[in-house]
């Protein structure tokens, strides 16, 4: 797997068993610097690979590009502190296409960001309240409950990388009428496997991404709810919870979002319309 995983020793501890190290496999996290023309616009630790369709998945996130036919490429430089000379593929330039607008100085993020957090650092929530180019409450797509009780299994299943280390997060695309899985993405951060996600639809013309359910292996926060909706996807579901602003932000523009999505057992806390359950088990909403 390269540079997604490292091997390190261990001591393993077991109470009433003999104590021994052996070595074990860890999800790799590096920081990805990502620039715009030559500047620097963002720093996020991130699991290697996929870098682009990250790059891409953050530029449609913050409003910067609207579909792939605004990103024109990318390419991975020479690392800080190397002069150009070593390439650590930890620095990636994006060139934008002809007459899209370059990132302005409000969204030059000059931090770095946690893997658990890709909004640490923003001033306020307004700054992050970015207008999306879809209007995901226009979608009429609608998803069985059954259908979603088996996402969160499937995307588990589709897991390498976790399966290895135990230690990353995924984010998995699926078809609303059809069931399948259209992309997975895995990365040491929540919003990072997002942004592959959505970057892989960027790069190959699929946004808006409407009629489809984006399924995350971890909670649903604001940020998650925002890249969703930012990027057309009228669906999100968790296996955990969503907060508060989750929520808001989900009724306010129209998604649908399902939490606690474990086994035959879920929440909806916005968009109940869409999801569909049989008549015998419907109560009042």
């Amino acid at each position: 797997m390269g540079r997604i995983t490292a091997r390190r020793p261990v001591m393993r501890i077991r109470l009433g068993e003999e104590t021994h190290r052996r070595p074990d496999t860890l999800a790799v996290e590096e920081p990805l610097e990502i620039r715009v023309a030559g500047t620097p616009l963002a720093v996020t630790m991130r699991t290697p690979g996929n870098d682009v369709e990250l790059a891409a998945g953050f530029l449609v996130s913050e409003g910067v590009i609207s579909h792939g036919g605004e990103f024109l490429g990318a390419i991975h430089c020479g690392g800080p502190g190397t002069g150009g000379v070593e390439n650590t593929y930890n620095v990636l330039d994006v060139t934008l296409a002809p007459g899209v607008a370059l990132p302005g100085p409000d969204l030059t993020r000059n931090f770095y960001t946690t893997s658990s957090c890709g909004l640490c650092g923003k001033a306020s929530i307004e700054a992050v309240e970015t207008v999306s180019a879809y209007d995901v409450s226009a979608d009429d797509v609608t998803v069985d409950a059954a259908s979603l009780a088996v996402f969160p299994d499937r995307l588990r299943a589709e897991q390498a990388v976790f399966e290895a280390t135990g230690g990353l997060h995924a984010a998995a695309l699926f078809d609303a009428d059809t069931g399948e899985m259209l992309v997975l993405r895995e990365d040491v951060g929540r919003h990072n496997a997002v942004d592959k996600v959505v970057g892989w639809a960027a790069l190959h013309q699929r946004l808006p991404l409407r009629r489809t359910v984006l399924q995350v292996s971890g909670r649903a926060s604001f940020e998650l709810v925002q890249k969703a909706v930012m990027a057309g996807i009228p669906v999100l579901a968790a296996v955990s919870a969503p907060s508060s602003l989750a929520v808001e932000l989900a009724a306010a523009s129209g998604l649908t979002l399902v939490g606690f999505l474990r086994g035959s057992s879920m929440n909806v806390y916005a968009g109940f319309e869409r999801v569909l359950v049989p008549a015998a088990t419907r109560g009042p909403v």
